[in-house]
């Protein structure tokens, strides 16, 4: 029997099971819920929710109930939260009472920064009540702003090759609106109080709306989560579709227009091309967002710039598949989500960051465009169209990228149906210069427990004819702990997304995860284990296996908040020809190993922490150290730095490859809203020592006042730095329709 029969049989078995699931879901006990109150007036945004008149009027949301560390008790400390609104505005409230203020624990005050390693508090919400999309906002005591936009309910691949920044998994951080928040502490504890222009979010308008919506609350000095609406043990607050309600809105459409413009200098000196020149370069661009309606928003771009966005991080390839970098644009990571179709970080059919970065990782001018994205009713839609110019030194010419995607719920049950058409056409004198890719996609939600999705794609490019295919169908059940994921996904020797990132071309490959979160009684202070089973594979349309890999694990986590991963690995290459690999020939041959993993963890809510990963095992003939860790060190709420260290030692048959990397991030916030970062990196593989500086004072969200300075050096160049330039960019936000 083959794989797709067995597993299309294990599917039909999957679906009546949950089946029964599905009925039992609709016995369980309705989510909670309350009504929002209708403000005439607005309150004073200073964090004092304590002595404002209009706050104590309202009936505060007090019951929170734990996910961690004692499941399902209520929580250990009172919170009082409050929400109103007016024609224009969203209010939001806390106070967070603390028996022992003294205890509260601010980790960062940078925006966007990580709520989960000290006192916070956030919320989310469903402004589509789709149960599937959202807006999630937060703070801690500090009045640091956090915010961002949740799409499928931040999920993602489960494997290894999930991306690691930006929209990671249906979670875009990336995405900044335009709001306020303020704090203050005292002998009860804390409190904060948001400000958040409706222009700012998308909606239905109309008389009395409800939004989906659901808070949560960290307290440090317990290592404690908890949640308005409580969630199963493996949830967070992003599983909209188990998140309560707000009733009683009655929402007209604020208007939005915004003008963004830039100005930018740049001075720069590239000692490898000329020792003695320096070139100045001074560029000015336009921004514009619009709201056709609540829920649909035009975007217009020119002379696209993104000075300010951090530098990738450093990697070392120690395999033949290529390398994935994130998107860390602004204005390709907002409403991203909408155009996510595929695998992420495998098969992506569309992927941002073939716009305006050659493949060399050269940046290739943008001369503008504009994106069109919401809801029209149920129907999500997004269309993307840029124009890049052309790049004598590196032959490309000028092209047109468009991507239309459409994307349809059917009411609540967390199902779906969609289609996306992405295309490149080259706008020279090129004959034939195009690549197409069509797909359609979905998702049947089988109850709150289990889903099933999947996509079918095709490519056409010039010259290519058979085999440009590419699919992969999913079901996934996850609930009370349990995570069981069956998969299968094939990619045809002649698909070819040109606007997209194939890991790696031609396979075939089944997977799937058997996973249980566990919170053991009576075993002291160890508060969960999570032992688990993967497994995915790939092979080529010869049935020649490419590589196999088997993850057998147990996460041990304290109630301490220190943790540590305890796995085995069983690998298997199969190399098809000869390859490099840092310098060292690895042979054509079959390759079977085994290796053993630790991952090790402590308590982030401490100013000292690290965690590490190492594998002991054999690689490709021979045998692999790796080890890489991260130390992170804040002083004070101001000033945060991590440090990280990778090293790969590999002893092959045809020779030994060491591959190290470092790195450094410091930070300090002088306010939430004004902070000096660094970033500096160093290979031994290519030499390269980067340095990249960057100063922001954001007036508003990605506003504001930026310095970045960027240093490149090759160790083995002896006359200095091979490239310096400094940026000074300035944006400024005009809203044109406050109303």
């Amino acid at each position: 029997m083959t794989f797709i029969s067995r597993l299309s049989r294990a599917i039909l078995v999957f679906i009546l099971l949950q089946t029964t699931a599905k009925a039992q879901d609709n016995q369980q006990t309705s989510r909670p819920s309350f009504n929002a109150t209708q403000l005439t007036e607005n309150p004073v945004i200073d964090g004092d929710v304590l002595n404002e008149a209009l706050w104590q009027k309202i009936m505060p949301i007090s019951q929170m109930v734990q996910i961690k560390p004692r499941f399902g008790e209520a929580a250990s400390e009172k919170t009082d939260i409050r929400l109103a609104y007016t024609k224009s505005m969203l209010y939001v409230s806390v106070i967070c009472y603390d028996s022992s203020p003294e205890t509260i624990v601010v980790s960062d005050s940078r925006r966007d920064a990580d709520l989960g390693d000290e006192d916070s508090f956030l919320f989310i919400i469903d402004t589509y009540n789709d149960r599937q999309n959202g807006f999630m906002f937060g703070t801690n005591s500090n009045g640091m702003e956090y915010d961002a936009q949740i799409d499928n309910e931040g999920k993602g691949n489960f494997n290894a090759n999930r991306q690691q920044g930006g929209v990671i998994g249906g979670t875009n951080i990336n995405w900044d609106a335009s709001w306020e928040v303020k704090a203050q502490t005292g002998d009860y504890g804390w409190s904060a109080e948001f400000a958040i222009p409706l222009r700012s979010l998308r909606f239905s308008s109309g008389d009395n709306q409800s939004w989906g919506i659901n808070f949560q609350r960290n307290i440090s000095k317990t290592n404690e989560t908890a949640f308005w609406a409580s969630l199963p043990i493996g949830f967070d607050m992003k599983r909209l579709s188990l998140a309560g309600r707000v009733h009683n809105l009655n929402l007209k459409n604020p208007g939005n227009l915004k003008v963004m413009p830039y100005v930018l200098g740049q001075v720069v000196k590239d000692k490898s091309v000329d020792p003695s020149e320096t070139d100045t370069d001074f560029e000015a661009g336009l921004d514009v967002k619009y709201s056709l309606t609540p829920s649909l928003t035009l975007d217009l771009t020119y002379n696209t710039d993104f000075a300010q966005v951090e530098v990738d991080e450093q990697q070392v390839n120690l395999d033949r598949f290529n390398l994935f970098f994130p998107e860390k644009r602004s204005f390709f990571l907002e409403n991203a989500g909408q155009f996510t179709v595929g695998s992420p970080g495998e098969v992506d059919l569309f992927f941002s960051r073939r716009i305006g970065i050659g493949n060399d990782g050269s940046i290739v001018p943008i001369i503008g465009g504009a994106r069109l994205s919401g809801k029209v009713g149920q129907t999500n839609v997004g269309f993307l169209s840029m124009f890049t110019d052309d790049v004598e030194s590196s032959n490309i010419e000028k092209n047109n990228f468009t991507v239309a995607r459409v994307n349809h719920n059917f009411g609540e049950s967390r199902s779906s149906l969609g289609g996306v058409f992405v295309n490149r056409a080259g706008l020279g004198d090129t004959e034939d210069d195009y690549n197409r890719v069509f797909a359609i996609d979905g998702k049947w939600g089988l109850g709150k427990k289990a889903i099933i999705t999947g996509f079918l794609s095709k490519s056409t490019t010039p010259g290519i004819d058979d085999n440009d295919h590419a699919f992969k169908i999913s079901a996934n059940y996850d609930w009370d702990g349990w995570n069981l994921i069956a998969a299968y996904t094939e990619v045809g020797e002649g698909f070819n997304p040109e606007v997209g990132f194939l890991q790696r071309t031609a396979f075939k490959k089944p997977e799937f995860l058997i996973f249980k979160a566990h919170r053991p009684k009576n075993w002291g202070s160890m508060l969960e284990i999570r032992p688990h089973i993967s497994y995915r594979s790939y092979w080529d349309f010869n049935d020649n296996l490419i590589t196999s890999f088997l993850h057998v694990d147990n996460h041990w986590e304290w109630k301490s908040g220190f943790e540590i991963h305890t796995g085995i690995n069983f690998t298997e290459e199969g190399v098809q020809q000869p390859f490099n690999l840092s310098g060292v020939t690895v042979d054509a041959g079959k390759y079977k190993h085994q290796e053993l993993q630790l991952v090790y963890m402590t308590n982030a809510n401490k100013r000292l922490s690290f965690s590490g990963r190492s594998m002991i095992g054999g690689y490709f003939g021979g045998n692999r150290f790796s080890h890489s860790g991260t130390i992170k060190l804040r002083l004070g709420d101001k000033f945060n730095s991590s440090f990280t260290y990778s090293h790969n030692n590999l002893n092959l048959p045809n020779g030994d490859v060491t591959a190290i990397i470092t790195g450094a991030r410091l930070a300090y916030s002088f306010t939430p809203r004004m902070f000096l970062q660094s970033l500096i990196q160093n290979n031994n593989v290519s030499n390269i020592t980067s340095v990249n500086a960057r100063f922001g004072w954001l007036q508003n969200a990605n506003s504001g006042l930026f310095v970045v300075v960027n240093i490149i050096k090759d160790d083995d160049y002896l006359d200095g730095l091979n490239n310096q330039s400094i940026t000074v960019k300035y944006t400024h936000r005009f809203d044109l329709m406050r109303n």
